[in-house]
């Protein structure tokens, strides 16, 4: 049995939260959440927020599934809207750059490896 969760427009650049998710990726869902709790990336905050959803959405869907058997069996990060601000930034050579600031969309899908 399968239940997904989504977050989206999550602030932050989705290249920071695959370093995150890359630790996740099919472990079992305490050791997941322990690697999150631990974690002193700034990104660990919302992917932990969207596991515990994945969680309780497997926990709706069915009455028996134990969660102790649970694992994270998809976990990605999607890049979601840039905003452009009117800020600049120098940079090198006397050059100046605009800001960026960007989105993230967090999917995660739990299983208990039964169909």
């Amino acid at each position: 049995m399968e239940a997904s969760a989504t977050a989206k427009y999550v602030k932050g650049s989705p290249q920071k939260a695959r370093l995150v998710i890359d630790l996740i990726r099919g472990r079992k869902v305490e050791a997941a959440l322990d690697i999150l709790r631990f974690s002193g990336r700034r990104a660990a905050g919302p992917i932990s927020k969207v596991l515990r959803s994945a969680i309780a959405n497997a926990e709706q869907k069915s009455t028996m599934i134990d969660v102790d058997d649970l694992f994270v069996k998809e976990a990605y990060v999607d890049l979601g809207p840039t905003k452009w601000r009117f800020r600049t930034r120098p940079v090198p050579m006397g050059r100046a750059f605009r800001e960026r600031r960007r989105q993230s969309h967090i999917t995660i899908r739990v299983s208990d490896g039964e169909s």
